[in-house]
């Protein structure tokens, strides 16, 4: 896995070394400004972004995920089940290769309230679902043609944690698989935990780890995570205490070990009851791992480690915008795009390759309420 993860990772760079174009597709939460998911044209040797189409409509698709080929795109959302009644559901796309519109193949309950995360495992044939209304986490086997079955699991979270209200009960918030392709984690920031399952992807299936959690600091909320591109570090970014965990992991049955808290914000700035962080991503490269920060509305920049996976801050770059609820890396590594949720933009920056630091481009496109953005390679 880590030798053909190098090679896509080479690849990516030659690809941008030529002016790749991809498809960027961004969820959103719908209303008066937005209407679904929304596509635009991204040149990776230029950093230049297109004014976004309407991809297909459809009801706050506030999470996507793309299957290794490029040739499915699966949303978290809502569905109608009656003309006034709607429930939460993960929603089955199929990608036009040559326009980037969206056909919906079909659309399954997502097994528990406010679902917020969807993942697809290495091999396409899993889907995996968080909801962090209720605490749950569902997965879906895939078909041939990228509709989904029936969940084939749905696990129910129980607890708190000490927070009243934020932690009074589970709040499931992501769901990804390993690099191995062997486990998924789940980070609950209602119960301060990471947890950790055993993932059999051919028949979709999630059972507990032994041990099957992984804590905390109290209160902390953990949100997202990201896996380092060697496998070895997971970044957990914590919601509440605007913090990012870094563990040591260990592949061959997914145990854990703290090496690291770190803040999110400059050094000296205490957060306000109006901030929190959102999304946590792992450069191309492994050197760089960035955060965003919602009220401070930021992105922070830190260098790695290589051995310890400890990191250091060295950039909190603005976002130019207001709450980046979300933010995504091109597959070059070459940019970084940073979706403002309440001021309805999103902004392209450089990313210096030495340092890892962020630059603004001057490339901003108008969009309501982007939450959430994934490429995929256009077929030219």
């Amino acid at each position: 896995m880590k030798h053909i993860l190098s090679i896509v990772i080479l690849l990516s760079g030659v690809l941008a070394s030529f002016g790749i174009e991809h498809f960027v597709f961004f969820g959103t939460y719908t209303g008066a400004k937005s209407k679904g998911i929304y596509v635009s044209r991204f040149d990776s040797a230029s950093g230049k972004i297109s004014e976004p189409e309407l991809a297909v409509e459809t009801k706050s698709p506030n999470f996507l995920a793309v299957d290794p080929t490029g040739r499915f795109l699966y949303a978290v959302g809502e569905m109608t089940v009656a003309p006034d009644k709607r429930v939460s559901s993960v929603d089955a796309f199929k990608v036009d290769a040559k326009t980037g519109k969206l056909s919906l193949l079909n659309q399954q309950a997502s097994r528990g309230g406010g679902p917020c995360h969807v993942s697809v495992d290495a091999t396409g044939k899993c889907v995996m679902v968080a909801n962090y209304g209720s605490g749950s986490i569902a997965s879906y086997p895939v078909c041939a043609d990228g509709s989904l079955n029936e969940a084939s699991t749905t696990i129910q979270h129980t607890g708190s944690s000490v927070i009243p209200g934020r932690q009074s009960g589970p709040h499931a918030h992501v769901i990804c698989p390993s690099p191995d392709n062997r486990f998924a984690l789940t980070c609950d920031l209602g119960l301060d935990k990471v947890l950790v399952y055993q993932l059999d992807a051919a028949k979709a299936k999630l059972t507990p780890n032994n041990p099957p959690f992984y804590s905390v600091a109290p209160g902390s909320g953990p949100r997202h995570l990201a896996f380092s591109q060697d496998g070895k570090f997971v970044y957990v970014i914590n919601e509440m205490k605007l913090t990012i965990t870094v563990f040591a992991y260990d592949t061959a049955n997914a145990t854990m070990t703290e090496v690291q808290t770190i803040s999110t914000l400059p050094p000296g700035i205490s957060a306000t009851e109006r901030d929190s962080t959102a999304e946590v991503a792992d450069h191309p490269s492994g050197k760089f791992v960035y955060g965003s920060n919602r009220g401070h509305d930021s992105i922070a920049v830190f260098t790695v480690d290589a051995k310890t996976g400890k990191l250091t801050l060295v950039q909190n770059e603005s976002t130019q915008g207001k709450t980046p609820r979300h933010f995504a890396i091109d597959p070059s590594g070459g940019w970084l795009l940073a979706e403002n949720q309440n001021s309805d933009s999103v902004v392209v920056f450089a990313i210096d390759r030495a340092s890892g630091k962020l630059k603004p481009t001057g490339q901003t496109i108008t969009l309501g309420s982007p939450v959430c953005a994934a490429f995929v390679v256009k077929n030219l």
